[in-house]
């Protein structure tokens, strides 16, 4: 297993992400998306594994590009916005491969072991 997992510093979610590899002597890497942010291949992989840009934002910050994603009808639109400003992501973003998360989704991670 190659786990990477994709959050924010402050972000609880992603610090039990951690917590729960941890717990379970899984290694892991982890990447601060604020200041690493994905590469091209890595956010294209992420989408696909979890089905659209719909279920990569986090729409319940409270933001002002949020409220304008809600309105947009272009998912390529909604997917540069999101590539370039890392803050609209849910987090984490966890990836294994070809598989990824986003939330806090234990559920899932077992069934990868």
């Amino acid at each position: 297993m190659n786990i990477q997992i994709f959050g924010k510093s402050k972000c609880f979610d992603t610090k039990k992400a951690e917590r729960w590899f941890k717990e379970r002597r899984i290694r892991f890497q982890s990447i601060d998306l604020l200041r690493y942010g994905m590469s091209g291949g890595e956010f294209d992989s992420v989408l696909r594994a979890v089905g659209g840009i719909d279920a990569l934002i986090d729409w319940n910050a409270k933001s002002p590009e949020i409220d304008l994603m809600r309105y947009m009808d272009s998912a390529a639109a909604k997917e540069d916005k999101v590539f370039d400003d890392p803050r609209l992501m849910k987090t984490p973003v966890v990836r294994n491969g070809r598989q990824a998360t986003v939330g806090y989704c234990p559920e899932v991670w077992e069934t990868w072991e």
